[in-house]
């Protein structure tokens, strides 16, 4: 059985990874405007690379929590994809194998002449004068806003094929990545996990389990297991 899940900024919370967008509009005190777009990087360079030295810190200092493991150990039972719009690594180290960034990857850069040329980070500093291969300065390999995600190319046919398709963690708010619930095949099972109001939305034939991913990981086991 295919299980395709789709992760967001809820899936990390339990690990100390901050949400994107907090209530007030601001990543970690900083507009996104000023550190999550091509106009940001031209604009104060040295600004963004430190507000994702901040960000890849924070990622290596965490730890996958119970639903990223509960994930991993899935795979056991289940054909487990992962297509996830976060930048951390955390269901990589909980053991998932098959993995789909759409956002990009935060312990990578890339350069900035070659997009496809991508580079594995050392610890968390990416600093003003590290080079590419090809001699251009590296930029964190992140989707910013205003910018293509080229993974929903693979990321569409993943969904449309699977047998069971959950949410987990995400406000569906975010597109192109929300538009992914209506790739799913008629008739599947699906699953929402989430604490958040979802009613707005339309989502009438996803089951709603309204907690954590932690707990709502376990919840789903259970519900597959029966």
């Amino acid at each position: 059985m295919k299980l395709v899940v789709l992760t967001g900024a809820g899936m990390s919370t339990e690990s100390g990874i901050a949400t994107f967008r907090g209530t007030d509009g601001l990543w970690e005190g900083h507009r996104v405007e000023d550190v999550a777009t091509p106009e940001a990087w031209h604009r104060d360079r040295a600004l963004v690379l430190e507000f994702y030295n901040q960000r890849r810190r924070n990622v290596l200092e965490a730890l996958p929590n119970e639903g990223h493991t509960g994930l991993a150990r899935m795979e056991s039972e289940y054909h487990v994809q992962i297509i996830t719009q976060n930048v951390d690594d955390l269901h990589e180290r909980a053991g998932s194998g098959r993995v789909l960034h759409l956002h990009g990857e935060i312990r990578k850069a890339r350069s900035t002449v070659n997009p496809k040329l991508i580079i594995d980070i050392e610890g968390w500093l990416l600093s003003e004068g590290d080079l590419c291969p090809l001699g251009s300065q590296l930029r964190p390999h992140i989707v910013w806003f205003g910018e293509e995600v080229p993974a929903m190319e693979q990321a569409v046919p993943l969904v449309a094929d699977c047998d069971v398709f959950v949410v987990i963690g995400t406000g569906l708010q975010v597109y192109p990545a929300a538009s992914l619930t209506r790739y799913a095949p008629l008739g599947i099972p699906k699953f929402l996990i989430d604490p958040g109001d979802f009613s707005d939305l339309g989502l009438r034939d996803f089951q709603h389990l309204r907690t954590g991913a932690s707990q709502g990981v376990a919840q789903l086991i259970a519900i597959l297991g029966n």
